[in-house]
């Protein structure tokens, strides 16, 4: 399976560039023979929306989502945007393949905090799934969703291989790199799959989004990463044959005790430990 990262700047407020942007990078990866091809957290809209006026959000059954779904008939594509619901905007990524809308996934932590204000502008997501794709079953943490290390269990016990990882990550901490490469590390290791960690490039105000996007295998090794700073298409072939290699090496996986640690959840929320 060829993978390409696609490490690219975000228009904010301008979804027509931004297609352009995605197209573009579309035509790159089909000349690299990619099978899938990821983009940053809110590919369509950019990231600070508080500063835009307009309504940039988008229903999935949007002729722009449609149309974009058309054009991945040989690849998929996983392309972040600001979903329109029937009341409630989420942050949301697509899975489009086959010339179809085949997953959605909303986010489900919104960090409001410091200079974040997601909760603003978001509804969070309520569900962590996997979902099917030619190579094998995946899933979505979307940036923030990786910072909780219970819906990775969940998604890998779902039944995902590989774990993509789109975010919108700021350089505003200086470690900030080395503990996305510490989060997937540990994933890929001892979830026994792989991380797919795409970050977008640029700038907006004070935000600098720094790149670095990189892929870890089923070991924990690092298989490929995209520069600092600049925009970049990296493509990795990943072969998911490994994961189920790896996963009877050493069976953590399967080991997990799905009961058991339902049970105590059981009880830890009658506890009062729901919020």
């Amino acid at each position: 399976m060829r993978v390409t990262l696609a490490q690219i700047d975000c228009a904010l407020g301008d979804i027509a560039e931004n297609m352009r942007r995605v197209r573009e990078a579309l035509r790159e990866a089909a000349a690299e023979a990619a099978d899938l091809v990821v983009f940053p957290e809110l590919t369509l809209t950019g990231y600070s929306l508080g500063q835009v006026q307009e309504d940039v959000s988008r229903a999935v059954n949007d002729e722009e989502i449609v149309e974009l779904a058309r054009e991945t008939s040989d690849m998929g594509c996983v392309v972040g945007f600001a979903e329109a619901g029937r009341v409630h905007t989420y942050n949301s990524v697509v899975y489009l393949e086959g010339g179809q809308v085949r997953h959605v996934h909303r986010k489900l932590y919104l960090p409001t905090y410091d200079i974040w204000e997601e909760r603003k502008h978001f509804t969070p997501g309520d569900a962590m799934r996997a979902f099917d794709t030619p190579s094998g079953p995946m899933a979505v943490l979307l940036c923030s969703d990786a910072w909780q290390p219970a819906l990775a269990v969940l998604a890998v016990q779902d039944g995902a291989r590989v774990l993509i990882v789109p975010a919108n990550s700021t350089g505003r901490r200086s470690n900030i790199e080395s503990e996305w490469h510490d989060i997937n590390r540990f994933y890929a290791r001892m979830l026994e799959c792989y991380v797919v960690f795409v970050n977008r490039v640029g700038e907006e105000g004070p935000l600098p989004f720094w790149g670095g996007s990189h892929v870890y295998d089923p070991w924990g090794e690092l298989v490929a990463e995209a520069p600092l700073d600049e925009p970049a298409l990296v493509t990795v072939e990943l072969d998911l044959a490994n994961v189920r290699r790896r996963r009877r090496e050493m069976p953590l996986v399967k080991e997990a005790r799905l009961g058991l640690l339902n049970r105590e959840l059981e009880r830890l929320v009658a506890e009062g430990g729901d919020l």
